[in-house]
């Protein structure tokens, strides 16, 4: 087989292959733990927590004189005020108006540019960049589970009440005002690199990226200038957890299965991550388009604009004025989460196993959120962290239903005792009641 679409064709239909998926969750090749990834969750709250994103994420570099119309016609972005030395959130959708998916947007010069994130966007770009009428050159750099070489460029965050301080300590000269979005150049341990202006988990810090030689230099300075601050490098674990309590759905369902997008497909290999991402949860359709979302779903909205065309707009035209539903979080019932936990002590009926901190057994997780026995959206990537002391999970529902304080339940687990994924035992559903929060969580009873 050498592309998703020659895959697709030994399956029923993609639901199948996904929910089948030898996969489990998705890689962030770092160590577990650097300490233990209780006090590195709560480095990102109290003090500040250093991020290697140098492996797990595609950058894929476009150049040219058509860069920013091949932007424009794919993105449901604004690019009015974009240029070099800005960032922003990039969105893509198919022609139907449903999400391919959101990636980070560097602009590193003149019609010159990164797109840094999963695979889904990059890939998508790369493909309309090489099959279009664009003068752009592509230049892939692969997340290390794809890349048998070394990666062009190291990436790390560093985030908390104490970032700043921590940078101003570790820079060399005076630390720039670097604005929201905005890349700066700066120098650390001798070494020029950028600075992305971008808080995560509701903090202040920056993104920090260069050549991947100058990774160890600035890592070690950084260290050094946090020994006293606080600072605690956050491993593979804590790291799956902070998307959750931020608030962002790190990897919708790649909206490309559709008979629209064969060509697509069949440009995509058969090894790559939209090949062979499992599909999770208690949520079961057998039409794909079911585990689409809509940019409003993913609490992309803002970032629709209709200045300009692009794939997906009539589409996206008509379901602006269409209910919509909204992205939330859900605190689940701490007596119903030791009901599952206890299940794997002694006999009786098993649950599906909640890995601390995050319990993310698939690559595409989606559990059904039930009201007074109706569906009234899905739940995606529940997780444990010790500044919500609480398990929770966010949650795509009806906006009439995302009613702060409201009762929901969640079903956990699969059906029929589990698929055929590895990541999956033997198991029965059950139910976790859980409250409605519609703004981030703060730590439960204090």
């Amino acid at each position: 087989m050498k592309s998703l679409e020659d895959k697709l064709k030994t399956w029923a239909n993609p639901v199948e292959m996904l929910r089948n998926a030898e996969v489990g969750a998705y890689v962030f090749p770092i160590k577990p733990e650097f300490s233990n990834w209780r006090d590195e969750q709560a480095a990102w709250q109290k003090t500040a927590a250093l991020f290697d994103l140098s492996h797990h994420m595609t950058d894929i570099y476009f150049e040219g004189p058509d860069v920013m119309r091949l932007l424009t016609n794919l993105a449901v972005n604004s690019f009015a005020a974009f240029g070099p030395g800005k960032a922003k959130q990039i969105v893509c959708c198919n022609p139907e108006g449903y999400v391919i998916g959101d990636a980070i947007l560097f602009g590193l010069g003149q019609n010159k540019v990164n797109i840094s994130g999963r695979p889904s966007v990059p890939h998508w770009v790369a493909y309309n960049a090489e099959v279009g009428d664009y003068d752009v050159t592509v230049t892939r750099d692969d997340r290390s589970v794809q890349n048998k070489g070394r990666r062009k460029t190291f990436r790390f965050q560093i985030q908390g009440p104490n970032a700043m301080a921590i940078l101003a300590k570790a820079v060399d000269g005076s630390l720039p005002l670097v604005k929201f979005f905005n890349i700066a150049e700066l120098s650390i341990a001798g070494k020029p690199i950028k600075a992305l202006g971008h808080g995560m988990a509701r903090t202040e810090g920056m993104e920090l990226f260069g050549p991947a030689d100058y990774a160890d230099a600035v890592r070690e300075a950084l260290l050094v200038a946090g020994q006293d601050l606080g600072l605690r490098e956050v491993g593979g674990r804590a790291y799956a957890t902070v998307s959750p309590e931020s608030g962002w759905i790190p990897s919708p369902m790649p909206a490309i299965y559709s008979a629209s997008l064969q060509p697509y497909r069949e440009w995509l290999p058969a090894d790559g991550f939209e090949a062979n991402a499992s599909l999770g949860g208690s949520f079961v359709s057998k039409k794909i388009e079911d585990y689409y979302q809509t940019p409003w779903d993913l609490g992309y909205g803002r970032h629709v604009k209709f200045d300009h065309d692009f794939i997906g707009r009539p589409a996206l035209e008509a379901m602006s004025k269409q209910p919509h539903r909204e992205k939330v979080w859900l605190v689940w019932n701490r007596d119903d989460v030791l009901k599952i936990l206890g299940s794997a002590l002694g006999g009786g009926d098993r649950y599906k196993h909640l890995e601390q901190p995050g319990s993310h057994y698939s690559t595409l997780p989606f559990d059904c959120v039930m009201q007074n026995g109706t569906l009234i959206g899905l739940s995606t990537y529940s997780v444990y962290t010790a500044n919500v002391r609480a398990w929770f999970s966010l949650a795509m529902i009806d906006r009439a239903a995302a009613v702060d304080g409201a009762e929901v339940s969640v079903i956990w687990g699969e059906e029929n005792g589990g698929t055929a994924k590895p990541s999956v035992e033997r198991h029965v559903q059950t139910t976790v009641r859980a409250i409605i929060h519609t703004a981030r969580p703060e730590a439960i009873g204090s």
